[in-house]
């Protein structure tokens, strides 16, 4: 298609929604549900048997045992040691969070643990274990070990939520809402600390990527809330936030970056921003369904107008279609008699139909409360255009916390690994921001040594 057909319809699309109220199912493309392709994992052929819930065993005690089930044992994992298993959180829609926990391999009593969250909605954790930042990745069809692993010097938890996601399964228990998914994460991981009581002095942090902009906020509001008055302490210290939406408002507002970059023109700039108000208009109005629709209007008519393949990493081609060699491995029927989920279909899509209208919904005042409890690193991929670094920094300064001023006046720092310039970092009270060059959405996909380096200073409180 021409550029000027392409103007042509993206001024057409926008100039026709004051005249659409209902704009539902305009464009079928979600450009953050769509951050990581689809994982067709659902079993073939064989039977795996059943999904090991082991709650049960956690609340009578036997923790010994519940460890030895939840143990996986399988060749094809190259003997790196792991436990997986699922977590009831909601026992009226049998609600079930699939766990898959790599112990440290340097100092497993005393390193940190790290609770590893993917985006979506319904982007299962299985991406950033065999994508990311896991002990392993899969070439041709064959596990091979990671040498920038976060589990060199971490304990890494990953877990399939909201009910829903991957592995984790629910019978109507979907969340709706932030608060629902922060009371269900809190569920799992009060029971993992029960499952590996030892863990429970070390140092804990959230970490995660995009959409988690939202959930790790609301799994440690619920931590500080419930902290207090629970038996088991979690020893939460600090979140990490990759590329994360959090405060909407600012960061859906693209059309200043855009022409910035040199992706649109001016004519295209100003219908952009005349739009972007509409998106605003609709938050302001509480129109969840409304804002989150247009958001999706907002991102197809951006994808059009650049002809972008990827809004993820302006640099890189990008496909959406399945990840065949996660799902071909998550399919085999070994692999899931050794993680534990038997014959559980895998899914995604229903989590993200019963939280799209919370897609424009900002979790700042959360954000702000926790930074007076617990240190948080916000970071950002500098050529990702979904949720751009610009764009963060507007949220970032216009969030009402105790350190704000400070923020706003704190110098900028170079971050160096090695002779190269990884990236800058800019820090007030609990408040640390990075900007990592030469990395878009996923991070640790796309600099993983630095990313590994930047965890590594981050939970040492070394940054």
């Amino acid at each position: 298609m021409r550029p000027a057909t392409v103007f042509l319809l993206s001024a057409l699309i926008i100039g026709s929604l004051e005249a659409k109220p209902n704009i539902k199912n305009f464009f079928s493309k979600h450009f953050f549900k769509d951050v990581y392709g689809t994982i067709d994992a659902n079993i073939k052929v064989g039977d795996a048997g059943k999904p090991l819930i082991l709650t049960d065993l956690i609340q009578q005690d036997q923790i010994d045992e519940a460890q030895a089930a939840a143990e996986v044992k399988l060749d094809a994992f190259l003997g790196v040691k792991s436990y997986a298993g699922y977590l009831t959180v909601d026992e009226i829609y049998d609600s079930n969070l699939f766990f898959w926990f790599f112990p440290s391999q340097s100092n497993f009593e005393k390193d940190p643990v790290i609770l590893w969250l993917q985006g979506g909605p319904g982007s299962p954790s299985e991406y950033g274990l065999f994508n990311e930042n896991g002990p392993f990745f899969i070439k041709d069809n064959k596990l091979v070990l990671r040498n920038s692993s976060w589990t060199t010097s971490n304990s890494v938890l990953y877990i399939d939520q909201p009910a829903g996601t991957g592995f984790s399964f629910t019978n109507g228990g979907y969340a709706e809402n932030q608060t629902k998914v922060g009371e269900d994460l809190y569920k799992a991981i009060y029971q993992f600390f029960q499952l590996f009581p030892n863990l429970q002095p070390n140092e804990f942090f959230i970490a995660g990527e995009s959409y988690a902009g939202k959930y790790i906020p609301a799994a440690a509001y619920t931590i500080l809330k419930k902290n207090p008055s629970d038996e088991i302490k979690i020893n939460l210290k600090g979140l990490a936030i990759g590329n994360g939406l959090t405060d909407p408002k600012y960061q859906v507002m693209y059309a200043d970056y855009l022409i910035q970059h040199g992706f649109i023109d001016p004519k295209s700039r100003d219908a952009l921003k005349d739009f972007e108000k509409q998106v605003v208009e609709s938050m302001n109005n509480e129109d969840w369904d409304q804002a989150s629709n247009q958001i999706d209007v907002e991102l197809n008519t951006i994808n059009g107008l650049t002809g972008l393949s990827s809004l993820y990493n302006y640099l890189e081609n990008y496909s959406d279609e399945s990840d065949d060699g996660i799902g071909n491995l998550l399919s085999r029927e070994d692999v899931r008699r050794a993680i534990h989920v038997g014959n559980t279909d895998y899914g995604d899509s229903a989590v993200y139909s019963y939280l799209s209208s919370d897609i424009p919904k900002s979790v700042a005042p959360l954000v702000a409360e926790l930074l007076e409890h617990y240190r948080i690193l916000i970071f950002n991929g500098q050529l990702d255009i979904m949720v751009a670094y610009p764009m963060t920094v507007d949220y970032l300064q216009n969030l009402d916390f105790v350190s704000a001023e400070e923020y706003k006046n704190a110098e900028r720092r170079k971050w160096r690994y090695g002779s190269d310039v990884a990236g800058y970092i800019k820090s007030a009270g609990n408040l640390t921001e990075v900007l990592v060059r030469n990395a878009g959405h996923m991070v640790p996909a796309d600099q993983p040594e630095w990313a590994l380096d930047l965890i590594n200073k981050f939970t040492k409180n070394n940054l």
